[in-house]
């Protein structure tokens, strides 16, 4: 599997219960959240916007809608890997029109990477390689606390 930072998930950008009307409404929510705690620029929500338009990151798998967006480097100021169970599925467009409707993702993780873009390729396909894993799936979308979340997402990494 492709090598991640594991030490980019912290326990502080773990969000559970988080609410938004749909990825507009998480996207603006997301970015008072993370410029809150110094980890984005100002620029984050016009440009993870725009790239959500451009290249919707919405993936559907045999148990679970998943969103992973990310944003260029510039609009960050420290990496940070972002994880996100929301309250109620939040509608994503689906990446590359795989599927003709919307992915109601029950899991996001948002990245912020300052590293280069084969980095975050190597980080999605990380991401994708463990949610096609249906036990590996199961496991974190069981967990509750932050550690739970983050040392079942690491351990397989």
């Amino acid at each position: 599997m492709a090598q991640v930072d594991t030490s980019l998930f912290k326990p502080e950008l773990v969000f559970f219960g988080f609410e938004a009307s749909d990825e507009w409404d998480f996207f603006a929510k997301m970015s008072e959240k993370l410029q809150q705690m110094g980890y984005v620029k100002e620029s984050w929500l016009d440009a993870i916007e725009t790239r959500e338009r451009n290249f919707p990151t919405g993936l559907q798998f045999e148990t679970v809608g998943v969103a992973i967006p990310h944003v260029d480097p510039e609009n960050i100021v420290k990496p940070y890997i972002a994880v996100i169970k929301p309250k109620e599925p939040i509608d994503f467009a689906p990446m590359a029109d795989m599927i003709d409707h919307p992915v109601k993702a029950e899991f996001i993780m948002n990245l912020g990477l300052l590293a280069h873009a084969e980095d975050q390729v190597a980080v999605l396909q990380a991401m994708m390689g463990i949610f096609m894993d249906e036990d590996a799936t199961k496991e974190i979308m069981a967990q509750d606390t932050p550690g739970g979340i983050i040392e079942a997402i690491t351990k397989r990494c």
